[in-house]
């Protein structure tokens, strides 16, 4: 693969990620089941791909459990923004994860913040609370922002955790393992209390999971062959500005100027802390 196409794949990657959130406004079903219709779908279709490829060798172990957990948490949280508000809030708030990265792994590491640090901290308070109109907390778009922002926090949680886990196993192996781990732990609640999807709401699920997780991860880690992870984590951070433009196009939700201005504050910040992360 060229570094051209290399970046190609990741661009589309990045646009197929902030694609699925679109699907928590089409599919009316509660986020629960949404997450395990995606996980589901998106654990079937790696492990397929990974067994013709040949490169499905490593053993399960707890870690993966535990990543798969924390990964249901994030979807679940993720669709709720969206569907308690819209596209764009939710991915607002799930856009402050970069700088929820540095600061567990400030923590973690036991560094002082750097000034930097709290700077960023900074904008992107200043962002969300310019993106809220009123911050009450019986507003949608608060509680959105809210849940978006749990959804950033969780992801964070994610990523710290996957990059032990990534010096050791396959990236393929990593998603197939979580997805698989997450569709377990929701299907008891499934079990308990069954949401049977019609014929258009289970298609859109596998699209959700084959397109928009199995084949987006997929690409993402052939782009990684070729692309550093600085510049690969830099075009990921844009997958909120993908996300508001097809949500513009195919939703018609346009954004408020405030929510904007939120957004501009919110991605830069999450720019600049994902491409300090990469350098450090």
């Amino acid at each position: 693969m060229s570094r051209r196409d290399a970046l190609v794949s990741l661009h589309v990657a990045a646009l197929l990620f902030g694609f699925a959130g679109l699907f928590g406004k089409w599919l009316v079903l509660p986020p629960t089941a949404i997450v395990l219709g995606r996980t589901l779908a998106a654990a079937v279709s790696l492990w397929a791909l990974l067994w013709v490829s040949g490169e499905l060798r490593g053993r399960f172990e707890w870690r993966l459990a535990a990543g798969g957990a924390v990964l249901a948490l994030h979807w679940i949280t993720f669709f709720q923004a969206i569907q308690t508000s819209s596209v764009a809030i939710g991915l607002l708030g799930f856009a402050s994860f970069p700088v929820f990265v540095l600061l567990l792994e400030a923590s973690m590491l036991k560094r002082a913040l750097s000034l930097g640090d709290w700077m960023l901290s900074l904008v992107v308070a200043c962002g969300l609370s310019l993106t809220a109109p009123e911050l009450r907390l019986d507003d949608h778009i608060v509680r959105g922002l809210l849940w978006g922002v749990l959804s950033g926090f969780t992801f964070a949680l994610l990523a710290v955790g996957n990059r032990q886990l990534a010096t050791r196993r396959a990236a393929g192996e990593i998603a197939l393992w979580q997805n698989a781990c997450a569709a377990a732990c929701l299907l008891p609640g499934f079990v308990l209390a069954p949401v049977i999807p019609d014929a258009r709401e289970l298609g859109l699920l596998l699209v959700l999971g084959v397109v928009c997780t199995a084949l987006a991860h997929t690409l993402f880690i052939r782009s990684m062959r070729v692309i550093p992870a600085r510049v690969a984590s830099v075009v990921v951070a844009l997958e909120p500005v993908y996300g508001i433009l097809l949500a513009v196009v195919l939703l018609r939700e346009v954004p408020t100027g405030r929510t904007l201005a939120g957004a501009a504050l919110i991605v830069g910040a999450a720019l600049i802390a994902t491409t300090r992360a990469g350098k450090a």
